[in-house]
Order: structure tokens, then sequence, then C-alpha cells
């Protein structure tokens, strides 16, 4: 009973992994797998939709990787069980695939003749000798494998063409696995990034949108200049990246990145995704002292730099640079170091009448929104330097060359499945009615009109080459 068993189950479960059925319901998973991941949004895209669901249905759609599905563990298992059942199955049909390719038919079969007509056969002047020998220069210009057989006066040939045409099914099991592979290289060794790069700056890292981690890309990328243009309304017409790729500090490629006109450099895809602005490290401020001699002055600063107050004892410098803050405008935090005393901060505004408006009392009433806290100066905010950077997406996935390679694979096996067909011809020269009759005969795997014409055709050269000699 032992001995039967451990013979009976690989049979099971070869018979299991090789069946259509199994191929079935696997397409069949992938396809509704693939519906739910085209309805639910993936990714960085996931966020916003999140948002939308309750808390349970969250919960729900996280423990199943749904707003992940194509990296998760469960989808690649699919994928690889596919790709087993496609193997499986091709090597259990692989054997009698090759038995039909390798057959070598009997040149002298007389059955393949039993549905021939007249319209298949030509009678010349000629012994049935001479005749076959031009017949076998016909079929051998024609057909590769040609064999040749006599038997007295009669001779009989063989010759085919497509017998590759039995492997196109294999071609197109080998294009859908690569695609498959493809699929998981990509998946298990891809990653998708984004960095921001100020205008003038360069980095050599990006960030990996799954982990939230830093990746060392191996190389620099410079953004030397960004530009953007509006539509009348203000909506952005166009925005492009001037960038440079720097390998140990040596520009390496030089190149302008724009929406839909991705860049790659060093097996990494980089795309145009979004861009802003973000306030320089220069500031114009405007100072008055309140005085018996009052004096104002216009001064450009840079941030996190000690200056000296006008006129007065002391240092103030800024500590903070802000585009928007609170809705209310550009703003900078000032810090005052009297030369006695402690130091004291204050934010100041660039319209600080308007803000004066919008803040509630008690804030009105603080120092900290007071741009005269520190007496007897009154700061103002003149200007704003302000630099562009470029938000850009950058990818790696090293499957697809193999998802390229089984597309064009998938294209030829599909070409050799449907349009090619072994086409196995015989001929027979023999005595009829004291004339030399040559007879032809043919059998196909498929495609039974291209047969016909392939007979017709094989009638016209023989019949050419004898009206030619004579």
């Amino acid at each position: 009973m032992k001995n039967t068993q451990a013979k009976n189950n690989p049979n099971a479960i070869w018979g299991f992994l090789s069946s259509v059925k199994l191929t079935i319901v696997l397409l069949i998973l992938l396809a509704i797998v693939s519906v739910v991941g085209t309805l639910i949004p993936q990714g960085q895209e996931a966020v916003e939709f999140s948002q939308t669901l309750t808390p349970a249905m969250f919960r729900f759609l996280s423990t199943l990787q749904l707003f992940d599905m194509y990296n998760a563990p469960w989808f690649r298992l699919l994928i690889a069980f596919l790709a087993l059942n496609l193997v499986v199955c091709s090597i259990n049909r692989f054997p009698s695939t090759w038995k039909r390719f390798s057959a070598k038919p009997a040149p002298d079969r007389n059955k393949p003749f039993e549905d021939g007509g007249d319209e298949d056969s030509i009678d010349v002047g000629l012994s049935t000798n001479e005749a076959a020998d031009r017949v076998e220069g016909v079929l051998k210009s024609r057909y590769k494998n040609v064999r040749h057989k006599s038997s007295g006066d009669r001779h009989y040939f063989y010759g085919d063409k497509g017998s590759l045409s039995y492997f196109g099914v294999y071609v197109v099991h080998l294009s859908v696995l690569l695609i498959l592979i493809g699929g998981l290289v990509g998946s298990f060794f891809g990653f998708e990034a984004y960095v921001n790069i100020l205008e003038g700056e360069s980095t050599d890292r990006v960030i990996i949108r799954k982990t939230m981690r830093p990746l060392k890309l191996g190389f620099d990328v410079r953004c030397d200049k960004f530009s953007v243009e509006f539509y009348k309304t203000g909506a952005p017409k166009e925005f492009k990246s001037n960038l440079t790729f720097l390998v140990n500090g040596k520009a390496a490629l030089e190149s302008d990145l724009l929406v839909n006109h991705p860049v790659e450099f060093g097996g990494i895809t980089f795309y145009q995704a979004s861009y802003g602005n973000v306030p320089g490290k220069e500031v114009q401020l405007r100072i008055d002292k309140k005085s018996s001699k009052p004096n104002s002055s216009e001064i450009t600063v840079k941030s996190d730099t000690h200056y000296p107050l006008p006129a007065g004892k002391g240092t103030f410098k800024v500590v903070d640079v802000r585009n928007d803050i609170m809705g209310l405008g550009p703003a900078v935090l000032i810090s005052v170091q009297p030369e006695t005393g402690n130091p004291m901060e204050f934010w100041v505004f660039k319209d600080h009448e308007a803000v004066q408006k919008k803040l509630p009392p008690p804030m009105l009433a603080s120092p900290k929104f007071n741009p005269e806290a520190f007496s007897p100066y009154r700061f103002s905010l003149a200007g704003l330097k302000t630099l562009y950077y470029t938000g850009l997406q950058a990818n790696r996935d090293p499957g697809v060359p193999i998802v390229w390679a089984g597309c064009f694979l998938m294209v030829s096996g599909l070409f050799v499945s449907f349009f090619l067909s072994h086409k196995r011809m015989w001929v027979r020269v023999h005595k009829r009615d004291g004339k030399t009759c040559i007879e032809i005969a043919g059998t196909t795997n498929k495609n039974p009109v291209g047969l016909q014409k392939e007979r017709h055709q094989l009638l016209i050269n023989l019949q050419n080459e004898f009206s030619a000699k004579g």
C-alpha cells in the first residue's frame, strides 16, 4: 500500500499542476485582482482615497494589502503559481510535440494519395528515371528533408516545410513566462521614490515612497535651472527642469526634464512630478528707529547671520523665513540680542496692516506678533527672495527589459502559431496507361486552405520544369 501511494502522489501533484482547468482558474483570479487593483488606487494615490473610507474598511483593505496590491506577497505568489503551471504544462506536452516534429514518414506511403484527383497529377513524355531526377531537383528547391525511395520503375519522394510551427505555442509560453518573471523582478528589486531639489543644488539620494527611507543613487543629480510658464488663469502651463547628472563630481549627462518626457540615467528613470518654492536665505528688511532724530534704513540680510542694530547697541538676526504662515502671507522671525538683557523674538509680516485685521486680539496683544516689540525699533519685511524647487519621481524597474523581451517573443510566437503550418508533401512517379505520371499529395497539421495552395504551387513548379526542358 505504501509503495502505491508513493507512486501515485507525484502523478497526482503533476497532474494538478499541468491541468488546463488550473490555468483557467489562475487567469480568472488574476483578472479579478487586476480589476480590483484598477478600482482601488495604488501606492501614493491611495492616500487621498483612504481618507474617504471608514476606519473598519480602511483596516480591512490594509490587511489585505490592497493599497499596494502588486507588491503584496499573495499577488507575487499568484504570479509564481501561474508561472509554475505554465512550465509544467509545457513540459508535460513537449514529448508529444517533439514526436510530431521529429517523425520521418516513409516516402512510399500510398494513403496520402487516396483523396487525390486528376488535378493533382501531370503526365510527361519522359522515362520515370528522368522524370524522377527533375522532380527531386524541384523538391529540394522548395523543401527540406527531401527523401527518395525507388521500387523498380516507381519513385517516391517526401519533403516538408514549416516543421518549427509546432513550437510556436512554446514560444508563446516562454514569452508569458518572461513577462511574469519580469513583473516579479520589478516587484522585488525595483522601487518608486521621490526627491525635491532646490534650483542650483544637487543630491545623491532619494526617498523610497513605501518605506520613507533614503536611498543612495550612486551619482548626483543637480537642478541647474527650473522654469515654469503659466496660463492667463494662473494655472501652470509647462514646467521644466534642467538637470545635470554627475559621476564622481564630473558631469555625465545634461538633459531637460519635462512632464511626460522622462530622463533615464544609471538604470533609474526620472519624471517631472511637481514643483514649488521655498524662501531663500536673503531677506530685505526696513528698520525704523524712533528718536529725536528718526532714521530709516533698508538692508539685505542673510538668515542665521548676526547684524548690528542701526545706530544702536546690540545685534539681530533672521531665525526663520516662511513663504506663508497661518495663511497670513510671507513672514520672518527676528531675534534681537541687546547688549544687555535677554534676547527677544517676534514675527514680522510683509503686509502688517492686513495681518492686524485678521489676527485675534490676544495674538495682537502678544509681543510675538509686534514688529515694534523691541523699542525704539520697528521692523518691516520689504522683500523676500524665493527659490523654486523641482519635485522628481525616480523609478527603477529592472524587470522592464525582461518584459520587453517577452513581448517580442509573444509576437513572434503568435505569428508562428497562427500563420505557419507544417506541410508534408509526397510525390510519386510511376507509369500509368503507358505514360509517366507524376502525382502530388500532402498533409498539414492545420490550415488546409494553405495546403491546397501549396499543392497547387508545387504542381505549377513541376509543370514549368518539364515544359521548360521539354
